[in-house]
């Protein structure tokens, strides 16, 4: 290893000094015990746990739940999860929320149930793509019938955003969600413009911009967002040929992560697939880089019910997304580990 012990972990406990002067580069974990005897003990056996573990020694069979307790642990810990109820608070608090993940995570799914469960079905759902512009967005020319003339003539039409604000302002009472699903597919900086400047959930003051057109009511020629109007974006982590969201619209957006969950996978999944989903995560765990843990496949790929099924689905499903991520180099730290679980997907 090439990594020294950090400055934090030297400073903390100085009387260490001459151990990681030594071993800096070769201690990867440590635990300071402290009156918590219960605490110790489960940090000792974690230690213990993950030093035999990579020696391919396994736990006896009476400490294995024991062991795979301790595991689900860490993973929990690495991939926390996240309820609908947390997600609609953030809402409430900061009004622009984005949900991100790998692939299968349920995003998709929890933005349309909040729409639908928390908002009262109040608001609607729309997708980006490469060819998203603001004036779709924000608003624009776009041609219109000429009225007793032949051809056409260019109108003020409001965009999406717009026509969420004007349905949001009708009644300042209830909150209105906008739910943008794929929302790093499209370039949002662009996309927004000037717009980015109304997009600050804790102004002082109602923020307004000047548009070039007027759009007619409520707005005219400025657009300015209601407070009740919140707005919900979904974004797959693993797409990598897509635009990245710049520095200046994460800052006016909360994020959350939304990683895979086993207790999905053991509620609606056969033997076969809570097993395929445990050695999955183990290899990304163990082998990715904290860029390439972000590819780890979500629970829906494990959700088949039916062991005669099992293997068909996940060679149906879940192979050509590995097998994609070899192509492009995204797992090329570890590819072998992954060759290895596609062959193990293939025997019957």
């Amino acid at each position: 290893m090439d990594i020294y012990v950090p400055d934090s972990v030297r400073k903390a406990w100085p009387g260490y000094e001459s151990t990681f002067d030594r071993y800096g580069k070769e201690i990867y974990a440590v635990y300071c015990p402290t009156m918590d005897r219960t605490a110790t003990e489960s940090a000792l056996t974690a230690f213990l746990d993950l030093f035999f573990e990579e020696r391919g020694i396994l736990p006896i069979a009476s400490c294995r739940d024991d062991s795979e307790a301790i595991r689900a642990a860490w993973f929990e810990h690495l991939m926390p999860s996240v309820e609908r109820t947390q997600v609609r608070d953030l809402l409430a608090t900061r009004r622009y929320v984005i949900i991100q993940g790998p692939p299968g995570t349920g995003k998709t799914r929890m933005a349309t149930e909040i729409l639908r469960e928390d908002y009262g079905g109040r608001g609607h759902g729309i997708q980006f793509h490469p060819n998203t512009t603001y004036e779709s967005f924000i608003g624009g020319l776009a041609p219109a019938p000429a009225a007793g003339e032949l051809g056409f003539r260019f109108t003020p039409v409001p965009g999406l955003l717009m026509e969420a604000a004007k349905q949001a302002s009708r009644d300042r009472s209830r909150n209105y969600l906008l739910h943008i699903d794929e929302i790093n597919r499209a370039d949002l900086g662009k996309i927004l413009g000037e717009a980015i400047f109304l997009l600050e959930p804790r102004a002082d003051h109602e923020r307004k911009i000047r548009l070039p057109f007027d759009f007619g009511d409520p707005f005219h020629d400025e657009l300015f967002l209601p407070e009740n109007l919140h707005i919900l974006g979904t974004m797959n982590s693993a797409d990598r040929s897509i635009a990245i969201v710049d520095i200046a619209v994460r800052r006016r957006f909360a994020f959350v992560s939304l990683w895979p969950r086993m207790s999905v996978v053991e509620r609606y999944g056969c033997e076969t697939m809570q097993k395929a989903f445990k050695d999955l995560v183990a290899l990304f765990i163990e082998h990715a880089t904290d860029d390439a843990l972000s590819l780890v496949p979500g629970h829906s790929y494990f959700l088949e019910s039916d062991e005669r099924r099992a293997k068909d689905s996940l060679q149906v499903n879940l192979a050509p997304v590995l097998e994609e991520y070899l192509a492009q180099g995204f797992v090329g730290g570890f590819a072998e580990p992954i060759r290895s679980y596609l062959q193990w997907l293939r025997i019957p």
